[in-house]
Parts: structure tokens; C-alpha cells; sequence
């Protein structure tokens, strides 16, 4: 720790609450990297597709899943910084190692499956909304790519480039916050926002966990076939909420967040600052892009259809059973004859289903930033959003290829020797920039894995799949706050203990509630799908049965000499 440091530390222990988060907030450094992360296509992807299937309804679900995300990241920066280990080590040695290695495995998965809607949200960015459709989709690629190893070798140096990461890094997270906050601007100064309501989605209603949003009730109502339109818009909201809660704090952020505590030294003395800098990195952002695109889509597609093309829905009304039934019954002679009959049917449909179909069609940040273009003007509003949308996806690439090549440094060095003083971050370059390309690469590949109209929601199902994988972390780190093997005498106690295992289980209790229930709606999917489902409520069971039963027997064994 440098003297200056140690100075300001010093200075914040004589300060009132507002001088020491004053302080604490100039010296804010690891929180950036997590508002970095978590500002990315799952971020925009969730807020967009909660706002246009719930409007102002669920402003109040992502600060509550952030919320809990920092609580966690909170107790899992206390033992990192009360120990000073690595703590994938620790949970390997003191807990077990299939929570070790799944927290890993998963970390790599979620970076692997993530980086890929950011590559296609900033490839979108940059042909829809900043150029055109005629810059090379190739060109782009290679840019992102070669950009994210760019900023990565930055991280790996020491001095003057590891100081420019950070600055890149808060540049970006800072550049995103400004843009999605002109688009309120500009909605506010047009008169189309309802404030009132806004507040009202800050308050709380889990009914929308199980219903339909109130302004489908009607429509539904008045449809051919109300049960599957209230089951369809409830399933579609279900995916949308576990997305935009698995977005907030994923679990490859639980990976990140103590290396880069440990790679800026940190130690005992900055448990205080590590929370404001949550605070001012990661929730303050996070709280203001994703409430901007949450009330600029609410307000632009909410229970609307004005703005998709005449029979957009099309696809949606062809998967109403009765429709299915007719055309599996239907014999046409030709493949024009076939599509002939179907049209008949559609028209036959009551008017409701058809507005139904069109409000749920999925868009993307072009159709977000096109509404804007009545006050902002068509270049300004494409740039507004562009600029922002880019900034979302670049910064995320980045740390994405910085977690996986942090992951695979941990998965292919050897652990620290027992009573060992020192448990620094190994360097091996090469293992750190094999992790970053391995990410990267999975991020070119997207125009593979994803073919549908709206490349922003190819960030749905897997935010969806990231989500689910977040209880391991949770329940990993409730154990060893609570373990007197790692933590020894800096075991929080009494009101303190009290406290953390109070929210440390709220928070770990409603993350795995979610998982268990998007797992278990996908357990009636048919094919891999399904089975997929099955093991990963498998799995999480058998996850929690082996890390409880090892917690209480390595506890029994008594405080850790290295404690």
C-alpha cells in the first residue's frame, strides 16, 4: 500500500459518514471493472424486454436483483480481504472441491456464452445505428476482437498501462450512463413519460412474477384462446425476469471481483472501501442506464404496435394450438396453397390476437433509437444509441476475455503451499491471453449460434442460462463467510454475524428460488432441453448437499493454522 494511500485511509477513519464515501469514492477501482461487466447486452436486452412486456411495472426488479448481487459481492470481497488468498484455493481446501471446480467451470461457461450477444450487439451498433449495413460484418469481428486482447494487454502491465485500464474502463462505464440518459432526457422534454407511474414501478409487485402485465388483461380476455395468451406472456416474462435478474451480478463476477482485489493489493484495512466502491462502480450506473432504456422502452412498445410492420406477428399467431391443429390436418398440394390456407385462418382470428401477436414482437436497440427520432432527429437519436449500445457491449467484451483469462490462470496453476504468507495471482502470461482469445473466439462465432431478427436478444436465453448458474457462487461464499477455517478471528460476530448471514441468505435464497423455478419451467421442453433442466436441478441439489455436509465436517476439524 503506497503512503498516499494509506493517508486518505487514515483521513476517512476521522471523517463523517459523507467524508469518508467522499474519500472512499476517489479511491474507487475493482467496482468499475463489475459496472463494466454487468453494462452489457444483458443489461440492455433485459431493461428493453421488461419495459416492452411489462412497461413501468418492473422498474423495481433489477435494482432489487443489484442489491442482492452487491450484497454477496460485499461478503465475498470481506473474506478475500480478510484472508488475502486466492479463493478458489481456499474453497478447494476447506470446503470442497466440487464447489471449487463448479464455480470455475461455470465462470468459463457464462464467459464463453456471454461474450457472444455482445459481439452481436456491437456489430449491430455499428451497421444499424452508427454506419451502415454495408461495413463488413468480418471487419467488425476482428476489430472487437483485436480491441479486447488490446485493453486486456493493458491490464497485464504494470504502471502507467494498468492506471490507463482503469481510466479506459471508467470512460466507458460513464459514456454508456450519459447516453441512455439523453434518450430519458429527450422522452421527458417530448412530454411522453408518465413520472407518476415510473415512481409506482419502483415499488415492489411479485404478482408480476406469475401474471401478465395489466395492460394485456383486455386483449387477452377478449382473444380466441385467453389461457394460452396469459401462459405465453407469463412464460415470455418469466425468461425476460431471470435474464435481467442473472444480468445484474452474474457469476463470473463473483470470479472477478477478488483478483482484482487482490492485484491492487488491498488488504484488511479496505473492507470499508471495497463497499462504497461497489456502490459508486457498479450500483449507481447499473441503477441509472438500465432505469433510462427500461422507461425509454416502456413508453415506446408497451402494449403498442404502431411501430413493427403489418403481420409482424405472424409467427407467434401460426403456434395458437387451434392453428396448429388446422394445418396439421390440411393437405394442400402445394407449398403456396399451404401458406394460402394458413392466411385464411389467421384472418379469421379475432382482432385481439393479431394486436397481441404485434405487441410482443421482439425488437432491438435500432427499433428503440427509431423512436426517438420525432424530437432527437434520425442522425442524433441513431448516434445517441449507438454510442451507448457500443459502450455497453465493448466494455463487457473486455472483462469478459479479462474473467476467462483469469479463469484458466487459476485452473492451470498449482495451489499455494499450506502457511504460506504471500498468495499472489501467478504470472503466466500466456495461460492468461490463451483464456481472453478462447473467449473472444466464442464471441466471433455468434452469426452461428444466433439467427433471429434481433441480435439483442440473442442476450435473453443466455442471460437465462448465466442466471441459473448463479446459487453456486452464493452458496459458496455464505459457507466461508460463516467458516472459522478461513476466516479465523475476522469471523464477523454477534450483531455483525447476525447481519451478514440475514442478508447473505435473502440474497442467496432469491437467486436460487429463481434458478429452481426457470430450471423447472424448462423441465417440460421437449428434447435436450428438457433433459438439460433436469440435470441442472440435479445438480444445484447435489451442489448444496456436498458443500453443507463438507462446511460442517472440515468445521469440526477445528481453526486453520493458516487462519
Amino acid at each position: 500500500m503506497s503512503d498516499r494511500e494509506t493517508q486518505l485511509l487514515d483521513e476517512a477513519q476521522s471523517k463523517g459518514p459523507i467524508g469518508k464515501f467522499l474519500i472512499y469514492a476517489r479511491m474507487s477501482g475493482p467496482g468499475w471493472l463489475q459496472g463494466a461487466i454487468t453494462l452489457g447486452g444483458g443489461s440492455l436486452a433485459g431493461a428493453l424486454y421488461l419495459g416492452v412486456i411489462a412497461g413501468f411495472g418492473l422498474m423495481w426488479l433489477q435494482p432489487l436483483a443489484m442489491i442482492c448481487g452487491i450484497i454477496m459481492l460485499s461478503a465475498i470481497a470481506y473474506v478475500t480481504l480478510s484472508t488475502g488468498r486466492r479463493p478458489f484455493h481456499q474453497i478447494n481446501r476447506h470446503l470442497h472441491p466440487l464447489l471449487g471446480w463448479s464455480w470455475l467451470a461455470a465462470t468459463v461457461l457464462a464467459n464463453m456464452v456471454w461474450i457472444m450477444p455482445q459481439f452481436s450487439l456491437a456489430t449491430a451498433a455499428i451497421q444499424q445505428n452508427l454506419f451502415s449495413e454495408s461495413v463488413p460484418q468480418g471487419a467488425i469481428i476482428t476489430v472487437l476482437f483485436l480491441i479486447g486482447m488490446g485493453v486486456n494487454w493493458l491490464y497485464q502491465s504494470e504502471g502507467a498501462g494498468a492506471k490507463a485500464f482503469d481510466l479506459v474502463i471508467k470512460i466507458m462505464v460513464g459514456v454508456i450512463v450519459l447516453s441512455f440518459f439523453a434518450v430519458v432526457v429527450a422522452l421527458t422534454k417530448a412530454g411522453n413519460l408518465d413520472w407518476s407511474a415510473i415512481f409506482k414501478g419502483m415499488v415492489p409487485d411479485f404478482s408480476l412474477l406469475f401474471r401478465p402485465a395489466q395492460g394485456f388483461t383486455g386483449l387477452i380476455a377478449s382473444s380466441s384462446n385467453p389461457e394460452w395468451w396469459a401462459k405465453r406472456i407469463a412464460d415470455d416474462q418469466r425468461d425476460i425476469i431471470i435474464a435481467a435478474f442473472g444480468t445484474a451480478v452474474g457469476i463470473n463476477m463473483t470470479f472477478l471481483l477478488p483478483y482484482t482485489l487482490l492485484k491492487k493489493r488491498w488488504g484488511k484495512r479496505h473492507r470499508g472501501l471495497s463497499i462504497t466502491d461497489l456502490s459508486v462502480g457498479l450500483f449507481i450506473p447499473f441503477f441509472l442506464a438500465t432505469s433510462c432504456v427500461v422507461i425509454a422502452a416502456a413508453a415506446s412498445f408497451h402494449t403498442k404496435s404502431d411501430d413493427v410492420a403489418p403481420g409482424a406477428g405472424k409467427a407467434m399467431l401460426l403456434k395458437l394450438p387451434a392453428i396448429v391443429s388446422e394445418m396439421e390436418e390440411f393437405s394442400g398440394p402445394s407449398a403456396l396453397e399451404f401458406d394460402a390456407h394458413a392466411d385464411q385462418l389467421l384472418a379469421a382470428l379475432p382482432e385481439s390476437d393479431r394486436k397481441l401477436a404485434d405487441m410482443l414482437v421482439i425488437r432491438d436497440a435500432n427499433a428503440l433509437a427509431i423512436t426517438l427520432e420525432p424530437f432527437a432527429g434520425k442522425t442524433i437519436a441513431q448516434k445517441i444509441f449507438g454510442i451507448g449500445v457500443l459502450g455497453m457491449a465493448l466494455s463487457t467484451i473486455v472483462i469478459l476475455m479479462l474473467m476467462n483469462g483469469t479463469a484458466f490462470l487459476e485452473a492451470f496453476s498449482p495451489a499455494p503451499r499450506p502457511g504460506t504468507q504471500s498468495d499472489t495471482m501467478p504470472r503466466n502470461r500466456p495461460i492468461f491471453f490463451l483464456g481472453c482469445a478462447m473467449s473472444g473466439l466464442s464471441g466471433c462465432c455468434f452469426p452461428l449460434a444466433w439467427t433471429g431478427a434481433s441480435k439483442a436478444f440473442l442476450a435473453v436465453p443466455t442471460s437465462v442460462i448465466g442466471g441459473s448458474l448463479i446459487p453456486i457462487a452464493y452458496f459458496t461464499f455464505l459457507l466461508m463467510m460463516n467458516s472459522r477455517r478461513i476466516l479465523g478471528d475476522q469471523r464477523p460476530r454477534g450483531a455483525k454475524r447476525v447481519l451478514w448471514n440475514t442478508l447473505m441468505i435473502l440474497a442467496t435464497g432469491i437467486a436460487t428460488a429463481g434458478s429452481i423455478w426457470v430450471l423447472h419451467g424448462k423441465t417440460s421442453s421437449p428434447g435436450w432441453q428438457g433433459t438439460a433442466a433436469w440435470a441442472g436441478l440435479a445438480f444445484l441439489a447435489i451442489l448444496f448437499t456436498v458443500g453443507s455436509a463438507s462446511f460442517f465436517r472440515n468445521e469440526k476439524l477445528g481453526r486453520s493454522p493458516e487462519a
